[in-house]
């Protein structure tokens, strides 16, 4: 252990040494380095120079195996007794996927080929990666997918070790949360950059780039749930392996989409020679893989089995076949133009439409198992509780879809959707104001104490219910954007006036300037609602003297209730402006639920100082027998005989005498168990 140890601080510090090398050249304009001089010039601002690090192929992968590097030494210097026998193997499965990587980067990739003679100046930054998204974007998409690459490991390490228990979850479960948070952000920071900066009016069009990023997040979010079942139950080892390796195998695939060509897409780094190299690492890293765990799949045992239909344990596994099933749906989508152009010579599109009409009820039944899921209990829940908590959110669900009726909303699909999401939002505020007030019963106090007691004593849980209530904001977002955004296109002559939705654009004329590095086109529009000035709004069109391709930069009017989003399409010599106008609906909610989300994540990553769950029962390590039999059953029948001790709403330990949970408020019942 000690000499991969030490080769793993050592290749760390070369790789922290070459990025540190090629950041100094970015920042020195030293163009002879042709990374240097193709994602950098003398005008490009500093802040720039920086994520140029990561704007090209090359220097993405070096970037790539940079936070590789930075999690294998974490690993290795993290001090736990629980996975200390599973690191070693572990370190070797993270030294494997980083030597592919370094291998690509000294061949057939490398940031520091060199040019015959240095330029007088680089090319510089594509002008649609000048925004702020691209500090943060990249970076958090890359960190989510080489996150998945530890948590993978220890999946690989106990299937190869035989340590098939439940120690390798307590070494992955933070991991995996840290990787996915920081997936979920980035695809929520890249929806952001692309409705600010494409001029297309959208910010989700089902690419295949954004779907890479998608995919691996449904799935990590399957497996975070998944494993809660089993460390309470002992239940859905198979699955839960199987989950973390194809989330794993999904993150190189994403890498692989956006580096090799095969698929079309705005975002890719265009044709690369390290295609065919990513997809032999992945056809030998999925078969390998789960080659393993099916040849352990006989020593993977199971604990409990689901008692009732009405519970935690059985609509987990419903989360889970829904969130796999989207997954699978996104991936058939994606890849499917590339198998019909291989097989037929004839690339077939797969549109908008197909992943909304397919997966558009999935996630709604995602959403609605989110509310139950919060009132379900573990082992049972009675069916008259549970009615009895779904009331009064229930009530207030009826009452906002008569009002949106009364409004005017008639499709039905709005009036469903906003039916679940309003349920499932009070669901989740009632559940948490029931547990403030039970708290408050065991223990006097005002409610924001109560709420922060019950927040900092059990993070997972409420950091779970914030990351849930993001779901349905975003939800809500999605749903009046998608259904009611409204778009025109009109040209307009100075003074001419455009209407839409109740605004007036009053066009004022066009506007050239000139600058050393690009052309700017910039219209006037006046913009009144009714009788009220609003203000003037200003989008621009750019030409850059080192890209052919012109940049929209949009102008939008934004408000919690609507966006207006106006694009210059063109215009011609006698100063007649075409402009395409469109008013996207709540699509403020999607910004505001990222944020809920970003906060929900961090609140559930955090170290829970509060009581732990009891630890399902471990299964032998390996080899068959009477005895191991015999001790398996008496590790499941003590759980059994310990139930009485936890919490049944979230597993935290009852103190003797307790009438409510110490840890979410929920009422005990005899002997400190939860009703």
């Amino acid at each position: 252990m000690s000499s991969a140890r030490s080769v793993l601080l050592l290749s760390g510090g070369l790789i922290t040494l070459a990025v540190l090398l090629l950041l100094a050249a970015l920042l020195s304009h030293n163009f002879r380095i042709e990374y240097v001089a193709a994602y950098s010039s003398q005008s490009t601002p500093l802040s720039y120079l920086v994520t140029a690090l990561w704007a090209g192929n090359d220097g993405s992968l070096l970037f790539w195996v940079w936070l590789l590097s930075i999690f294998a030494v974490i690993v290795v210097l993290q001090r736990r007794d629980d996975n200390r026998e599973l690191v070693p193997y572990a370190s070797a499965v993270i030294m494997i996927v980083q030597a592919f990587f370094l291998l690509l980067l000294v061949s057939v990739a490398s940031p520091f080929s060199q040019l015959p003679f240095a330029p007088a100046d680089g090319r510089g930054l594509n002008p649609m990666l000048e925004n702020p998204g691209m500090i943060l974007h990249p970076p958090a998409l890359l960190a989510g997918y080489v996150g998945f690459t530890v948590p993978f490991a220890f999946a690989i390490a106990a299937l190869w070790s035989r340590r098939l228990g439940n120690d390798w979850l307590a070494a992955v479960r933070r991991w995996t949360l840290f990787a996915w948070l920081l997936l979920g952000v980035g695809n929520i920071i890249g929806a952001w950059w692309a409705y600010v900066e494409l001029g297309w009016g959208g910010y989700w069009a089902w690419d295949p780039v954004e779907n890479a990023g998608l995919m691996p997040w449904l799935l990590a979010t399957a497996f975070l749930h998944s494993i809660m079942i089993q460390r309470r139950k002992g239940m859905l080892r198979v699955w839960s392996m199987a989950l973390i390796i194809l989330t794993f195998n999904l993150a190189i695939f994403g890498t692989f989409i956006t580096r090799s060509g095969v698929l079309s897409s705005v975002h890719t780094y265009g044709e690369s020679a390290i295609g065919p190299f990513f997809l032999i690492f992945l056809i030998i890293a999925l078969i390998g893989s789960l080659g393993l765990l099916f040849y352990r799949r006989e020593e993977i045992r199971g604990g409990e089995e689901i008692e009732d239909l009405v519970s935690s344990e059985s609509s987990f596994l419903l989360n889970n076949i829904l969130l796999v099933g989207a997954a699978f749906v996104i991936f058939v989508g994606t890849v499917f133009p590339g198998i019909t152009e291989a097989l037929r010579g004839v690339r077939i599109e797969v549109g908008k439409s197909f992943f909304n009409q397919v997966n558009g009820p999935i996630f709604l039944a995602i959403i609605l198992l989110v509310g139950l899921c919060t009132l379900i209990g573990w082992r049972k829940t009675l069916l008259r509780k549970l009615g009895r908590d779904l009331l009064w959110p229930l009530a207030i669900a009826v009452v906002l879809a008569a009002v949106l009726l009364l409004l005017g909303v008639r499709q039905w699909q709005a009036l469903a959707a906003s039916f679940i999401c309003s349920l499932v939002f009070w669901v989740i505020l009632y559940r948490w104001l029931q547990d403030a007030r039970n708290a408050r019963q065991s223990e006097k106090g005002n409610y924001f104490r109560t709420f922060w007691r019950l927040l900092s004593g059990n993070r997972t849980r409420y950091g779970g219910y914030l990351v849930h209530l993001s779901i349905v904001i975003m939800a809500v977002g999605v749903i009046g954007s998608s259904i009611y955004d409204v778009e025109k296109e009109a040209s307009l002559r100075q003074g001419e006036t455009l209407t839409i939705k109740g605004y007036n654009l009053t066009f004022q004329g066009l506007q050239l300037q000139e600058t050393p590095d690009k052309q700017v086109v910039t219209a006037s529009l006046l913009v009144y609602r009714g009788d009220s000035y609003i203000g003037t709004m200003k989008p621009q069109k750019y030409f850059h003297r080192s890209f052919e391709q012109p940049v929209s930069e949009v102008a939008i009017f934004a408000s919690a209730l609507e966006d207006l989003y106006v694009i210059l399409a063109g215009w011609d010599d006698a100063g007649t402006a075409a402009f395409t106008v469109l008013v996207n609906p709540l699509v403020a909610w999607l910004w505001v639920g990222g944020g809920v989300f970003l906060l929900g994540g961090v609140v559930a990553f955090w170290p829970d100082r509060g009581r732990r769950p009891a630890p399902a029962p471990r299964a032998p390590s390996a080899g068959t027998g009477d005895a191991l039999e015999e001790e398996l059953e008496r590790q499941i029948t003590q759980r059994r005989r310990s139930r009485a001790r936890f919490c049944s709403q979230c597993g935290a330990r009852a103190r003797p005498g307790d009438r409510f949970c110490g840890s979410c408020g929920s009422p005990l019942g005899k002997g400190g168990e939860g009703d």
